[in-house]
């Protein structure tokens, strides 16, 4: 059962940022619908659910809100043309109220999936710019828009689940893991990154009571069983990765950082080792997301992400996904969009604007343990 408490409306204004919300008590609509079901004829029936529609209306208007899907759900059995059809929508319509389900690894109700605008499902992510808000302060160099997880979590997992990054940096991943209620584990080399990092986790609000757990050390040697164990968490449910794109940007000083490698398949053999470790640790049937971009140098392109996304595939991952996510407001770029356009003309190269983000599965030990490398 869901809560009868439940949000259905929404501000239509097209600027995320000044989008509202509001939760109304929902059970007068749920009561108001069973008594339309009893009714004898169709006129009868609809007149009890124009009723609500007029009812629950009133009320949005005076707020200065406007219907979501339940105003369609409504319209949808006033148009209908027979009494058999007005019941099987406002049966459909009072089971999205009153049930759920799920798919079992995230909490979407499937009965209301009307209600989901937020949450992606194309191939293509368009960010005009990253979320700055709290903890997400955008001071880390390289570090992936919150945008990113605050998708991924909603999609692939539950409240209450673990979530592991190997490749923590400014705790983007933790800060999202705290708003939307997901335990975390990070881990990072660089320790003075960890230590601004946990001052900005710690100055979040803990809404749900979650954990945050974040660690300095090496992500190619470090034992994530003995880590997940000491926090609490006998497995994780999401295995989040954004590591450096090899030497673009050096993260510290430290020669075991993989941005200090010095050479492509150096890099690559160590992010093998941090997808290996991480492996047994992440439940059978739960995802892996990797998010990667490509690097240009000396006149060449190098698909950088497609050659991370092969090391995944290596140890016993099946690959479900692949998501490009184009940001508009790099920081990098941010000034110098007319210059940067000017060296491309010049040098025969098209600007980076794009990521990837690798969606994959990890299958049953009895299935892919023979294919692991």
């Amino acid at each position: 059962m869901v809560p009868r408490s439940s949000k259905l409306m929404r501000n239509e204004s097209k600027d995320e940022s000044t989008e509202s919300e509001i939760v109304t008590d929902i059970s007068p609509i749920i009561d108001s619908l069973k008594e339309a079901l009893e009714s004898s004829n169709k006129t009868q029936l609809q007149k009890k659910v124009m009723e609500i529609a007029q009812t629950t209306g009133e009320s949005l208007r005076q707020s200065g809100v406007s219907y979501l899907p339940l105003r369609k759900d409504l319209d949808q059995i006033l148009e209908s043309k027979t009494l058999e059809r007005a019941r099987y929508y406002t049966k459909r319509l009072l089971k999205s109220l009153t049930e759920s389900k799920t798919n079992g690894i995230n909490d979407i109700n499937l009965y209301r999936w009307k209600e989901y605008d937020e949450i992606l499902t194309d191939s293509l992510w368009t960010f005009d710019k990253r979320d700055t808000s709290g903890g997400h302060l955008g001071w880390y160099w390289g570090n992936f828009v919150p945008q990113i997880p605050h998708q991924i979590f909603l999609r692939f997992t539950k409240k209450g689940d673990w979530v592991l990054d190997p490749f923590a940096g400014s705790g983007t991943t933790l800060i999202e893991g705290l708003r939307l209620g997901r335990n975390t584990i990070g881990v990072d080399i660089n320790k003075e990154t960890i230590k601004r990092a946990a001052s900005l986790i710690k100055s979040e609000t803990n809404v749900f009571g979650t954990r945050s757990v974040l660690k300095n050390g090496d992500s190619t040697k470090i034992s994530f069983e003995d880590l997940c164990k000491r926090s609490g968490a006998s497995q994780v449910q999401l295995v989040m990765m954004h590591p450096p794109y090899h030497d673009i940007i050096k993260f510290s000083k430290n020669s075991k950082d993989l941005s200090n490698t010095n050479s492509i398949g150096k890099f690559l053999q160590g992010f093998g080792q941090v997808v290996k470790r991480t492996y047994p640790v992440l439940q059978d049937g739960r995802y892996l997301v990797l998010v990667a971009g490509d690097k240009y140098q000396n006149g060449e392109w190098i698909p950088l992400g497609f050659y991370l996304m092969e090391e995944v595939i290596k140890n016993g991952y099946k690959l479900t996904g692949i998501i490009a996510k184009n940001f508009e407001d790099t920081r990098a770029k941010r000034e110098q969009k007319k210059l940067w356009r000017y060296r491309a003309l010049v040098g025969g190269f098209y600007v980076f604007k794009h990521e990837y983000i690798f969606i994959f599965k990890k299958q049953n030990e009895k299935d892919s343990g023979a294919d692991r490398v």
